[in-house]
């Protein structure tokens, strides 16, 4: 524990003070001997990044908390199964500058729950660099995350709804073989951009204020 505290920068008693309120996980231990690896230092480092950019402790608990009840990175992003997005590995530090003030326990624990989000050991992965990037931009919009997480619950379904009409399209086309992703994606792109924007026309006639 000394030479864990010497290496984060603080105190022994800090130490065992997280260890208290249940921050950094227990060492192994080996009869009598404790010993930490470098997760914990880690842990201690974001702890402490965290405090900087105003987080408190019982923030950080409860971020902690759902990170390590979040669904793993194999379960979100499946295995060898074709996807066009990027995902993006970031430290729990880098998602708080992301989304400044707006990490909290409940819109992380709803970014894991939409998969969003994963956690690969001590990192968090997001699923998409798109998706990141377009929600930080609502946010720093003024949109709150919360606002942006619920409605990209709500797209997902339309999405999943699009995407049942695009396969069955190609799979009548196709027969057995099912949908060939090289066709289908250009496709289903296409036809959604045409109509989303078509739809976008029709509600700004109806609703002037809309892009005010």
């Amino acid at each position: 524990m000394a030479e864990l505290a010497r290496e984060a920068g603080i105190t022994v008693r800090t130490v065992r003070f997280y260890r208290e309120r249940g921050l950094i996980q227990p060492p192994r231990r080996e009869g009598r001997i404790a010993w930490y690896d470098g997760s914990h230092l880690a842990r201690l480092r974001t702890i402490a990044a965290l405090l900087e950019r105003g987080h408190t402790l019982n923030g950080i608990a409860h971020l902690a908390a759902a990170i390590e009840t979040g669904r793993d990175v194999g379960t979100v992003l499946g295995l060898g199964e074709p996807s066009e997005e990027t995902p993006v590995r970031l430290s729990p530090e880098e998602l708080a500058d992301y989304f400044e003030g707006e990490v909290t326990a409940e819109n992380l624990t709803a970014a894991l729950d939409l998969g969003y989000l994963a956690t690969d050991g001590a990192d968090i992965v997001h699923i998409s660099r798109r998706l990141l990037d377009i929600s930080a931009a609502l946010v720093r919009e003024g949109v709150p995350l919360a606002t942006v997480l619920a409605a990209g619950r709500e797209v997902r379904g339309h999405a999943d709804a699009l995407a049942e009409i695009f396969t069955g399209v190609l799979r009548a086309r196709t027969g057995a073989a099912g949908a060939d992703p090289a066709k289908l994606r250009p496709l289903a792109r296409s036809v959604v951009a045409a109509e989303l924007s078509l739809a976008l026309d029709r509600r700004l006639r109806q609703d002037p204020r809309a892009d005010a």
